[in-house]
């Protein structure tokens, strides 16, 4: 079960980076990114890696996820594509932006049923440094294709110049976890993102370091 816990965790939305509660935010024309973090949990250890490349196309974002986890007894691979539409609040810095995720993931060591995501990402500019995201919408296990509802929360604070602070609470894939993190702007097409958080029902503890880079595409 840890390595089902991590696994639906790792699951579908990462635009966000390795955070759970995304953002309305889009890249912008011409642009593409690609997003790489990996992690370590407790106590029963298990091992997680992630590969996101995106681009834009057209008013959209495509983008394609790769998630391993290992564990002492089990293991998933799972692969699926994803595609983001901000369709309110386009312009930056837009003090409220919502936007349609829509995902699909298989686990091909398992190769049973797809599952997936369907969710509304809302944030809200409090402040310039200041916003807040919430996420409503429903998920689909791998495996089992089972639908649960998702919802979360969480705030991202530019507290200086190349440093943010995100805290977030999510429900996903019936899980329920906390996480806290820090974000360094390297560059501006550059950040490095360090969290830990907690699984609650499954008791489980992760560390995550990952690394987000964006740049224009030929």
């Amino acid at each position: 079960m840890a390595v089902a816990a991590a696994m639906t965790w790792c699951s579908v939305v990462q635009a966000g980076g390795h955070f759970d509660v995304d953002d309305a935010g889009t890249l912008g024309p011409g642009e593409c990114q690609y997003e790489i973090w990996g992690g370590h949990g407790k106590p029963r250890s298990i091992d997680f890696f992630h590969l996101g490349p995106a681009c834009r196309v057209g008013p959209v974002e495509l983008g394609l996820n790769l998630d391993l986890a290992k564990g002492d007894f089990d293991r998933g691979d799972q692969i699926g594509p994803q595609l983001k539409w901000n369709f309110f609040g386009q312009e930056e810095g837009a003090p409220l932006a919502l936007a349609l995720v829509v995902g699909a993931v298989y686990d091909y060591r398992k190769d049973e049923r797809w599952g997936g995501q369907l969710v509304v990402p809302l944030t809200w500019q409090v402040l310039e440094p200041l916003a807040i995201n919430v996420n409503l919408g429903y998920d689909w296990t791998p495996v089992d294709g089972a639908r649960t509802p998702r919802a979360g929360a969480g705030i991202d604070w530019a507290f200086a110049p190349a440093l943010a602070l995100l805290a977030e609470h999510s429900r996903a894939f019936d899980r329920s976890t906390t996480r806290i993190g820090l974000r360094w702007s390297i560059t501006p097409t550059l950040s490095l993102d360090a969290s830990v958080a907690r699984i609650h029902s499954e008791g489980v503890r992760l560390l995550t370091i990952g690394l987000n880079q964006s740049f224009s595409r030929p």
